[in-house]
């Protein structure tokens, strides 16, 4: 295995590469999921799953999936069911397994294309909606009335019928 600094640098890059470009995570730290610490907690998951690789042996897809299912939900109070979480394993196994054997130029190359497709990610912008020379001024509504409230007061109760049944009329 592969141990010095540097190299142990370069997988580093490659999981935050990884996770970086993974559009579930970056959603969830856009938004505020992980409320006002988000980014922090997605650095931190950059460490947290370098160092479930590094100390854990001989890891399958699907551990490496439930463990990053894990911190997502935890983390991030995020259910991850769009089908993207074997993608993200599969591709740190990948990276994993290059740094295992020392190819270091494959994992470089790796790396450089998910940090090309991260950074062509699209960004949503909130633009200023076009206003009326109108908008800025208040406009008062002329509550007075022309004349003093009438109030009327309903009409007493029928009196009750002959057989003691009252009858109920329509509002007029």
């Amino acid at each position: 295995m592969a141990a010095s600094s540097a190299s142990r640098e370069l997988f580093a890059k490659g999981v935050q590469a990884v996770l970086q470009s993974w559009p579930v995570l970056q959603i969830a730290v856009d938004n505020g999921f992980g409320g006002v610490y988000g980014q922090q907690k997605a650095d931190w998951m950059v460490d947290v799953v370098q160092q479930y690789f590094l100390d854990n042996a001989d890891l399958q897809q699907e551990e490496v999936e439930d463990f990053i299912a894990q911190l997502m939900d935890q983390e991030f109070d995020t259910v991850v069911d769009d089908g993207s979480l074997p993608q993200v394993a599969v591709s740190l196994l990948q990276m994993f397994s290059q740094w295992q054997q020392g190819a270091l130029q494959q994992l470089k190359h790796t790396i450089n294309i998910l940090t090309q497709r991260s950074d062509k990610r699209a960004k949503v912008t909130d633009q200023p909606l076009e206003s009326d020379d109108d908008s800025d001024e208040t406009q008062k509504m002329d509550c007075q009335s022309s004349s003093p409230p009438v109030r009327t007061q309903p009409p007493p109760p029928p009196p009750p019928d002959e057989d003691g049944w009252t009858v109920v009329r329509k509002k007029k």
